[in-house]
């Protein structure tokens, strides 16, 4: 894990049973490799693989079948893992649907490399001024090919609205969001003039996030335009994805 993971997420893991080697932000591919070697281990890929690509689609069977006339589905990107797996999935059920990828602001690579048809490197030191640290991955070759064939677009959000998000969701919805799990309901909140009318589904995507950064926030941000707050469980399904809370999606 990055020297940057929030501690919650570090500790759950150790809950697990997992031994956790902390190393420098853009070093983690070149320690896991090392560490392979040396053990013996056999590598899983947070998100550059089919299998784990197929096994994040089941999020978007589950909104097909709650939800067989969703007009838009909004879900994070970062590794591109999610995305993929939820926009395969919703375009072979509900074709209709338009799916939408939500990045922060601060690390927008993705949403760059999906405009200009090629993939676009961020320095990691960008990518790492965000609140949302599981969003601080970029694509592979693998996942960005298949964000060009199922995403109709990706839209940004900004660091505040993110923070506004994770109040709304704990406030109205009584969902516990870390940052990155809560940008696809802030581009419901505050990009709505950008989405199509119809039933929406935004996927919460994880929930490890730091008391002391969720008591922040509670304490001190706004939730998010008036009448879509007050509205979202009359037209919007809070999706959580199980498991998935502090990885690249």
């Amino acid at each position: 894990m990055p020297d940057p993971t929030p501690q919650v997420k570090i500790d759950g893991a150790r809950a697990y049973g997992a031994e956790v080697v902390l190393c420098g932000p853009g070093d983690r591919e070149a320690v896991a490799g090392r560490l392979v070697s040396e053990l013996g281990a056999e590598l899983v890929p947070p998100f550059d693989h089919p299998d784990v690509i197929a096994g994040q689609g089941t999020v978007g069977l589950e909104i097909a079948a709650d939800l067989p006339d969703v007009r838009v589905v909004l879900v994070p990107v970062s590794g591109g893992g999610l995305a993929a797996g939820v926009g395969t999935a919703v375009k072979a059920l509900c074709p209709r649907a338009r799916v939408v990828g939500v990045e922060p602001e601060l690390a927008a690579d993705a949403r760059e490399s999906l405009h200009t048809g090629r993939r676009v490197d961020w320095p990691v030191a960008d990518r790492a001024r965000t609140v949302a640290d599981g969003l601080r991955a970029q694509p592979s070759e693998l996942t960005f090919a298949h964000l060009r064939a199922v995403l109709d677009d990706i839209v940004t959000v900004g660091e505040d609205e993110i923070r506004a998000a994770m109040a709304a969701l704990a406030r109205h919805g009584g969902l516990v969001a870390e940052p990155s799990g809560a940008v696809a309901t802030a581009a419901w909140l505050f990009r709505g003039a950008q989405l199509p009318d119809g039933p929406a589904v935004a996927v919460v995507s994880g929930g490890n996030v730091d008391p002391a950064l969720l008591a922040e926030v509670l304490s001190t941000a706004p939730d998010g335009p008036g009448s879509r707050t007050a509205s979202a469980s009359g037209t919007s399904v809070p999706v959580r994805a199980p498991g998935r809370g502090g990885a690249d999606r």
